[in-house]
C-alpha cells in the first residue's frame, strides 16, 4: 500500500502546486506570485547555504568529539530537502521546505525517524592491538620496489637494521 502512495504523491503533487498557482495568482495578480516565488527560491539558497554550512559545522564537532552523529547527520539531510523545497517553484513545496527548517520540527521528525535507523559508530584508541600487541617505537618507512636495495641476506631473528637498507641513486 505504501509503495502506491509514492507515486500517487508524485503525481499529486504537480497537480496540487498548479491549482495553488492559479488560486494564489486570482486572489494577489501574476505579478506578486511570481515575485513571491522568485523569493521563496533566493530565500531557500540563502538558508540552505548559512544553515547548510551550520549543520557540518556540528557534524564535524561531534565526530571530534567522539559522539553520535547520526542525529546531526538527519538534521544535516533535512536542511538540504528544505532548501531544495524552497527553491522549487511552488507554495506547498516552500510551505514544507519552511517547516523543515524550524529546529522543532526537525526534532519531531528525527524523533519519528529515529526508531527506524540503525546507527553504527566506530572509534580507535591506542593501546594494545588485539593482533598481537602494542606498537612501541615503531619507525614506519614507505619505500617503493625501486627505491632501496639490501646488499646482505635478513638477519636469523627476521628483524632488519637501517643499515641493511640503503637509497638508491
Amino acid at each position: 500500500m505504501r509503495l502506491l502512495l509514492l507515486p500517487l504523491a508524485l503525481f499529486a503533487l504537480p497537480l496540487l502546486e498548479i491549482a495553488t498557482f492559479i488560486y494564489v495568482g486570482r486572489h494577489i495578480g501574476v505579478g506578486w506570485t511570481l515575485l513571491l516565488v522568485l523569493v521563496s527560491a533566493v530565500s531557500g539558497a540563502l538558508l540552505l547555504k548559512h544553515q547548510g554550512l551550520d549543520a557540518l559545522k556540528r557534524i564535524a564537532a561531534a565526530a571530534r568529539n567522539g559522539e553520535d552523529a547520526g542525529r546531526e547527520l538527519v538534521h544535516a539531510a533535512m536542511i538540504v530537502v528544505a532548501g531544495f523545497l524552497l527553491i522549487l517553484p511552488g507554495f506547498l513545496t516552500d510551505i514544507l521546505g519552511i517547516l523543515l527548517f524550524l529546529p522543532p520540527v526537525r526534532a519531531l521528525a528525527w524523533k519519528l525517524v529515529a526508531r527506524r535507523i540503525v546507527i553504527v559508530t566506530t572509534r580507535t584508541t591506542r593501546g594494545p592491538r588485539p593482533e598481537g600487541g602494542a606498537r612501541r617505537n615503531a619507525q614506519i618507512i614507505d619505500l617503493d620496489a625501486d627505491e632501496f636495495s639490501t646488499d646482505r641476506p635478513k638477519p636469523q631473528d627476521g628483524k632488519a637494521d637501517d643499515e641493511d637498507f640503503r637509497r638508491l641513486p
